[in-house]
């Protein structure tokens, strides 16, 4: 559905219980249906997080939805504009709290742009290798909480907490901490990585496989995930380009777009790897894309970890204390788990930044959730929500 076919959101929008319905006051459909409002959040498990879905429904089908944020939020911009540049490093964490690694590479990112600074080759090796084993457990979570929001009771979430378990092993043994690392810096990364521990992440990779096969063995061909992804959220390539939804839901739409491909950010530009293209655009081709980016970031992995050389991890040169960049703007982005991870910063040659703006692809691609979700049953828009990928953290800035 596109979007001059979308009913407008409704305003009458006020907090909550679990579930809050009443009778709507417009004139009941021609099948003499009454039309009802229902609440969903901020609370219910199934909306990932404090967030609320205001729904109208006639029967079971949605025909009205207004997603309803701003909960958590925590003034992130506001207070990265207080603070030093590298004082916000560890609140980038606090964004995407599942891909702290990748959050805090796209913010490097755009220091580094902004400064001028130059990053080691070996600490670009290190930054591929923590986003790529970011994407794999940020990946097989989603799907594990996608089966479970479909009525799974709790296995495939379990056997992807299990791997995402031996990944956190690998960053908490690197950082010190499992999921807030604060581990990038600019110009490279706060510590080097081991022999030991490169060969543990080897083996972590090498495992892998065994893992995505059974689990896809497990739910790719089952009968009730069939029955209730395909054919159900649709999203167009027209909306989706439109209204700027990037990362595994647009490419379920079959639009070859991947900033490892199209900016080549990094050393990406060294690795073999595909970029996996949907057709419908529906639930069913947004987990699929999931499990085929898993197996691609395997192969990036391997790479990586097989060239990494000597060298420095961070640049001799870059300045950690007293750091000012000089007057300018830059904006630096990244394909985070979830899209595009972009930071707009502005200079004027202080310690800290005039203006820091992130653009999260979470809030972004939750904006058309009333598009998907028209035309569907209520039961179907937990699902669709659930194929989206929010994390209500990088939502409430």
């Amino acid at each position: 559905m596109n979007s001059a076919q979308a009913t407008p959101s409704s305003d009458k929008a006020q907090a909550g219980p679990m579930f809050e319905s009443k009778t709507s006051d417009q004139a009941p459909s021609l099948d003499g249906t009454e039309r009802m409002e229902v609440s969903m959040g901020p609370h219910h498990p199934s909306t990932h997080g404090v967030f609320r879905m205001d729904v109208e429904l006639e029967g079971e089908t949605v025909v009205k939805l207004k997603p309803v944020f701003g909960y958590l939020h925590r003034n992130h911009e506001k207070i990265a504009e207080g603070t030093s540049y590298l004082g916000s490093m560890p609140y980038t964490d606090r964004l995407d709290y599942f891909n702290s690694m990748t959050n805090n590479w796209a913010y490097a990112l755009s220091v580094e742009k902004l400064a001028g600074i130059e990053v080691p080759e070996r600490a670009e090796y290190i930054r591929v290798i923590t986003a790529e084993l970011s994407r794999l457990q940020n990946h097989v979570c989603l799907i594990g909480f996608l089966v479970q929001d479909m009525g799974a009771l709790g296995t495939p979430l379990m056997y992807a907490f299990r791997e995402r378990e031996r990944i956190l092993d690998l960053f908490e043994s690197l950082t010190g901490a499992r999921m807030m690392c604060n581990y990038m810096r600019f110009g490279g990364c706060r510590c080097d990585v081991t022999p030991a521990w490169l060969r543990q992440a080897h083996q972590v990779t090498e495992a892998f496989p065994r893992f995505l096969d059974e689990f896809e063995a497990l739910l790719s061909e089952n009968e009730v995930l069939l029955s209730r992804s395909q054919g159900v959220g649709a999203l167009g390539q027209d909306l989706a380009i439109a209204a700027g939804v990037t990362g595994p839901m647009l490419r379920a739409t079959g639009v070859n777009y991947d900033l490892r491909k199209a900016d080549a950010y990094g050393i990406y530009n060294r690795f073999n790897f595909r970029v996996p293209l949907g057709s419908h655009g529906d639930v069913f081709d947004r987990y699929m894309i999931r499990i085929l980016e898993m197996r691609e970031s395997i192969a990036i992995l391997r790479q990586a970890i097989r060239d990494i050389p000597d060298g420095d991890y961070v640049h001799p040169k870059a300045k950690l204390r007293g750091f000012k960049p000089p007057m300018g703007e830059a904006y630096g982005r990244i394909e985070a788990p979830k899209g595009e991870l972009g930071f707009y910063l502005i200079s004027d040659g202080s310690p800290k930044p005039y203006r820091f703006k992130v653009r999260p692809p979470s809030f972004i691609n939750l904006t058309i959730l009333e598009d998907m979700c028209l035309g569907q049953t209520v039961a179907d828009a937990v699902i669709i929500l659930g194929s989206v990928d929010i994390v209500l953290g990088e939502v409430d800035r």
